[in-house]
């Protein structure tokens, strides 16, 4: 397609959507819609495609790579490399698929024995995981596959939970690997991340945790010169898990910033006011983006917002709270593509670049970073997939004219990672992250609670669930 015929497109596909697309405040807050058969044949058949890019990126050895480049006809060859994250993505979409009926139990429980076996093999300290191992031996990677340049292994919070998280989900799903499962989680204390609250020094002592430590220290290793303080962002599945577990205070969930505090370095002047839970004074702070109360995220992207909620159920365990704001954040996502921004498309979070590497991507509005993440005419599919639940018919006609207008979608191995909106340019790859949240939100289109069961179980409901039940937020 030259670029006037691309033009002529787009703005055709864009004036379609925008016109589709509810934008008053009823809309805002109405339930999702049921699902049409033809709807439900369409999610199946994506969930299809995208399963088969699951299964592209798994090596021999059992474990889901990175990245695939699916830009040519022959089969794509997993990279080098893969991660905790990328490992858990792969568990869960396994039983997903089984949960869908697309592989047989038999098949799931061979592919979780072998990833199981895997990850036993892998290499830890302080019973986690490092950030970056071989996918096709297992090794600790100490050498950037891609460039040579050195690794220094790394324990980070926000990976170790995603795999923990695939962990949980497939031991649920076959109680033959339960024992094993076990085995491997009983050394992964979360407040081995943590650092306890000190109301002397709440600056040192945040009580929040520590975005990870390189171990090849003595002790604990050396830490992060961060901790993890926002709240509405993708680190709240460990935070999740160790309060679960007992690992963490529950308390450690009032110590995190709805919104920084009121004077502080951030992307706009928070609204709000302080109230005392359990012993704890929390600031309940909110954003204003075009007239909506919502809670930021730290970068404005959608992954931050809406992947826990794929597996912990936030909107049903705090309708008021965390079920309003994670509607007022699909919105104004949409509203930034569609209206402030004029792309005629919308859904913006971290992903590949379409033409080559990585970055963040997101509404900079909506993120407490005083140079948070932009859209920048980059429209990333996973992002419509998480908003599946607070906007249906949204996501859906978005992501029709995705592929429709550019040509986002094949039906070998799902959606491209991302496009460049405004120059056509579709990015050549897949990657793990964002096809393993595909899996998830269309597994819980297609078989409500599937994946969330583990999560419903005592030591969420009588420890996370209250908690939820409580906040209010200010909005």
């Amino acid at each position: 397609m030259n670029r006037r015929s691309f033009l002529t497109a787009a703005a055709t596909t864009a004036a379609a959507v925008t016109c589709t697309t509810p934008l008053t405040a009823r809309a805002a807050e109405a339930a999702p819609a049921s699902r049409t058969d033809s709807e439900r044949r369409l999610l199946r058949e994506w969930f299809l495609a995208t399963h088969r890019s699951m299964e592209a990126m798994t090596t021999e050895l059992g474990l889901a790579a990175d990245k695939i480049d699916v830009s040519g006809s022959g089969t794509p060859v997993p990279s080098a490399q893969t991660s905790p994250t990328n490992i858990g993505c792969g568990l869960w979409s396994t039983v997903a698929a089984a949960g869908l009926g697309v592989i047989s139990g038999t098949t799931m429980h061979r592919r979780l024995d072998r990833a199981l076996s895997a990850v036993e093999r892998l290499e830890r300290a302080h019973g986690f995981w490092f950030n970056w191992y071989d996918a096709h031996d297992g090794s600790l990677l100490t050498t950037w596959p891609e460039t040579g340049d050195p690794v220094r292994p790394f324990l980070s919070t926000v990976d170790n939970a995603w795999l923990v998280t695939g962990l949980r989900i497939a031991a649920h799903a076959d109680p033959a690997l339960r024992s094993r499962v076990a085995a491997l989680l009983a050394d992964a204390d979360w407040s081995y991340y943590y650092t306890p609250y000190d109301p002397s020094d709440p600056v040192a002592g945040p009580g929040q945790l520590r975005g990870g430590y390189w171990p090849d220290k003595p002790g604990k290793g050396e830490p992060t010169g961060h901790h993890y303080g926002a709240l509405n962002t993708e680190p709240r599945m460990a935070s999740y898990l160790g309060i679960a577990d007992g690992s963490l205070p529950s308390e450690h969930y009032w110590h995190l910033f709805r919104t920084l505090l009121p004077g502080a370095g951030q992307e706009q002047q928070p609204q709000g006011e302080y109230v005392d839970i359990d012993g704890v004074r929390v600031w309940e702070g909110h954003y204003t983006y075009r007239g909506r109360d919502l809670v930021p995220t730290w970068g404005g992207s959608m992954f931050e917002a809406l992947m826990v909620p794929l597996f912990v159920p936030e909107s049903e365990w705090s309708p008021h709270a965390w079920g309003t704001t994670h509607r007022r954040y699909v919105r104004s996502q949409i509203e930034h593509g569609l209206q402030e921004e004029g792309y005629g498309y919308w859904g913006f979070s971290p992903a590949s670049i379409p033409d080559g590497g990585y970055r963040e991507y997101g509404v900079d509005a909506i993120g407490m970073q005083e140079d948070g993440y932009h859209s920048l005419g980059v429209v990333t599919p996973h992002a419509n997939f998480l908003a599946l639940p607070q906007a249906p018919t949204e996501a859906l006609a978005n992501l029709r004219a995705l592929d429709r207008t550019f040509g986002a979608y094949d039906d070998r191995y799902g959606f491209r990672d991302s496009i460049d909106v405004t120059t056509g340019r579709v990015s050549d790859f897949v990657l793990a992250l964002d096809q393993g949240m595909i899996t998830a939100a269309l597994a819980q289109q297609l078989r409500p609670g599937l994946l969330q069961a583990p999560f419903r179980t005592p030591d969420f409901t009588t420890r996370v669930r209250p908690l939820l039940h409580k906040e209010r937020f200010s909005i």
